[in-house]
């Protein structure tokens, strides 16, 4: 194990508002050991990290996101005293030193968070950038209001989903994965995520009291929706949402996000649903009184052969 390894998951240990993705726990689940980071610990404090998955493709190093994890990129700690302009020289010090301990590879690619508004010293080192967005509600601690925030007609579904279901809680790993396969297969999709992944995450997640399942089921037992959230203090995320389409219009779906809200008002923050670029599904997201928050995404090939392999590969997809 890596010298920074070591001193990252010490440092994890002492952190309780990390976002999740960022835990050694959940790097451990998502990508086993092929994960390390960068790190600036110039004496007994960590100024900053930016964890990295690896892998190889052919003879390809790539480093990308790991499944399921909807961000990494680099976490800066800035001092107290530090003044407004100062900050961006802080910030290019220590983004310089963290892409100056990356790995040698053809191809990069990581979402940030979307606290992370400058990414100026990656652009100057060769990087490119894609904004997207996601959407929060940036306050659940006091439910009622955030139900309130709802727009009429999302209140109105979710009143009228919970005359249709009963919400219930702990879906196992393996009737959540299935379903979530089943729903895909209706809509001639094929899931992209093994089991076996699936079940690793969920196990640490509820090890560590950091995620849970809730489904809706009907009066015959018949699964509609399912939902599965993990969080850390900072802020919860929708990482699994699995809508049956042949029982979409109870409206189920839109219950299980407020009863998780609910569920977690006193363990999170905020609630992330991770983003969509999809119109219809941005809509919805943005009926829960969200507020819309820009994330870069950054990339940078070193690899023409990569390029060539990369853009094959995605015709092919389709």
């Amino acid at each position: 194990m890596s010298k920074n390894k070591t001193t990252y998951r010490e440092f994890c240990k002492t952190k309780e508002n990390l976002p999740v993705f960022l835990y050694d726990w959940w790097l451990d689940a998502v990508c086993g050991d092929n994960w390390d980071t960068a790190l600036v610990k110039p004496d007994s404090e960590v100024l900053a990290f930016m964890p990295y998955h690896f892998k190889k493709v052919l003879n390809f190093k790539i480093s990308i996101l790991p499944q399921l994890t909807q961000f990494l990129g680099p976490w800066i700690n800035y001092p107290g005293d530090l003044k407004e302009s100062n900050r961006a020289e802080y910030e290019k010090r220590m983004m310089n030193e963290l892409i100056a301990q990356l790995p040698d590879h053809h191809y990069f690619e990581q979402n940030f968070h979307f606290s992370v508004e400058n990414w100026l010293p990656f652009y100057w080192k060769g990087y490119e950038q894609t904004t997207r967005y996601t959407y929060i509600i940036e306050d659940i601690a006091h439910s009622e209001r955030v139900f309130n925030n709802f727009t009429p007609s999302k209140r109105k579904n979710i009143n009228k989903a919970a005359e249709l279901v009963e919400v219930k809680f702990d879906l196992s790993s393996d009737d959540f994965y299935e379903h979530h396969k089943m729903t895909l297969a209706k809509q001639g999709q094929n899931i992209s995520y093994q089991k076996e992944l699936f079940k690793k995450i969920y196990d640490a997640a509820y090890q560590k009291k950091a995620g849970r399942t809730v489904y809706a089921a009907d009066k015959n037992g018949i699964i509609h929706s399912a939902l599965f959230v993990v969080w850390s203090k900072y802020s919860a995320y929708d990482l699994i949402s699995s809508i049956d389409p042949d029982h979409k219009n109870s409206e189920s779906a839109s219950l299980l996000v407020w009863e998780m809200i609910k569920y977690l008002s006193g363990k999170a923050h905020r609630f992330d649903f991770e983003g969509s670029m999809i119109e219809s599904v941005e809509r919805s997201f943005r009926q829960f009184g969200t507020v819309q928050k820009a994330y870069f995404n950054i990339r940078k090939c070193n690899s023409v052969s990569y390029t060539i392999f990369r853009n094959i590969r995605e015709k092919l997809r389709y």
